[in-house]
């Protein structure tokens, strides 16, 4: 069982203050606060100093070993065969455009591209622009509005056999629905198409595992899980040697490092192994693998009593509505809601007059709040929670939800 007063002891920013109220970080999904142990890390670099990729020197092979580190950690966290399938860069967005850029070389005018109207814009945009590039054809695939699940039939009757990518979410950063990202998978192997799995909004949630979803790219970024703001892209070996990167002249010509555009941030990249290594310390298991699935399936289990309490009391409340599904095993801890009769932009503020932080708006889900009916008045207010977060807090979210709603 997760010890959260131990948790939230690890994390500094949790002791803000809003008015005499502890305040509560009811805002995960648009990113997380980090442990001290990210903090040291971070300045422990910076402290000692460290120089670029290649020099004869101790501070540059101090930077060789924070970035091989880094790899290393990212790849047990995905669970990649080898650490240089990992690429690093400075957002899960720029490493989607980078990679659509890429591919978009491959593909001839008329092919297609599916994506989701599930996913966040960068899983979406990203794609359209590669598309653009090619003269190719972006299809969209419907989720259904009334119980927020995408199913994977609804994927399979958009590709044929000129689809050669599918972008798909693992899950949705706007209304918390979980996809099974494997069967996409296989959904579009089986006519030869390569699979994009966004994996930002999933990664504090549950575990990653590339090798079982079989995918061909997957993109997180650090600060969704506890780390600065950094993004890590997974790419198959053979995918990310043969495919041509958009690069410079004096960048390598082998990846991982032709994936990575300049200058990577050396100090951001020591905080990437500290976040991995603060989520396995929450395991146990001999190998860091072994703890970070433990410590994911505490972590998941301390985010069910969360999202149960919240459901539960969320359905209590008549002027609220829920979108998403209905039970905590089909989703993460990420609530969208509207109050009738009151702004999404009026909630946020009256929950953030009281030291409650959440999220109001499209959050960049276009598709979503488009498919939603919603994007055109305001979108909607999203509260998620993450491991750190309490029952009290769930409670005083709650409260606070009631007294608003009742006028």
């Amino acid at each position: 069982m997760l010890d959260v007063a131990s948790v939230r002891r690890s994390f500094p920013a949790l002791q803000r203050m809003v008015h005499a109220k502890q305040a509560v970080y009811a805002d995960g999904p648009g990113g997380t606060q980090v442990p001290q142990a990210v903090i040291d890390a971070m300045t422990g670099a910076l402290r000692r100093g460290v120089s670029n990729l290649g020099g004869p020197f101790a501070a540059s092979r101090e930077a060789t070993a924070i970035t091989d580190a880094a790899r290393a950690a990212v790849a047990d966290l995905y669970n990649a065969p080898s650490p240089n399938d990992i690429v690093f860069g400075q957002n899960m967005t720029s490493l989607t455009l980078a990679l659509g850029r890429a591919l978009a070389r491959t593909w001839d005018p008329g092919d297609e591209v599916v994506c989701t109207r599930l996913d966040h814009d960068a899983n979406v945009s990203s794609w359209m622009q590669a598309a653009l590039e090619a003269a190719a054809v972006v299809k969209l695939a419907d989720f259904d509005t009334e119980s927020g699940r995408l199913d994977p039939a609804a994927i399979a009757e958009v590709i044929t056999d000129r689809t050669r990518l599918v972008a798909v979410t693992h899950a949705s950063n706007a209304i918390g629905s979980i996809v099974d990202a494997a069967i996409v998978t296989q959904l579009a192997h089986d006519v030869g198409a390569l699979v994009f799995v966004d994996a930002v909004h999933y990664a504090p949630h549950g575990s990653l595992d590339v090798q079982r979803i079989g995918c061909d790219f997957l993109a997180a970024s650090a600060y969704k899980f506890y780390g600065p703001h950094i993004g890590a892209l997974y790419g198959r070996t053979e995918l990310l040697a043969e495919v041509d990167a958009v690069k410079i002249r004096p960048a390598p010509s082998e990846p991982p490092g032709k994936w990575e555009s300049g200058t990577q941030s050396f100090e951001s990249l020591a905080g990437v192994t500290a976040a991995v290594d603060y989520v396995a310390s929450l395991g146990t298991g001999e190998h860091r693998r072994d703890r970070l699935v433990d410590a994911m399936r505490h972590i998941s289990a301390h985010e069910t009593l969360l999202s149960e309490r919240f459901l539960q009391g969320i359905a209590a409340i008549d002027a609220i509505t829920l979108y998403g599904p209905n039970g905590a095993a089909e989703r993460t801890p990420t609530f969208a809601i509207d109050v009738s009769g009151v702004t999404p932009s009026e909630v946020a503020r009256r929950l953030g007059a009281e030291g409650i932080f959440v999220w109001h708006g499209h959050y960049y889900a276009l598709e979503v709040m488009q498919h939603l009916g919603v994007l055109d008045t305001g979108g909607l207010v999203r509260i998620g929670f993450v491991h750190y977060n309490t029952l009290d807090e769930v409670d005083r979210v709650l409260g606070v939800l009631a007294a608003i709603a009742g006028g």
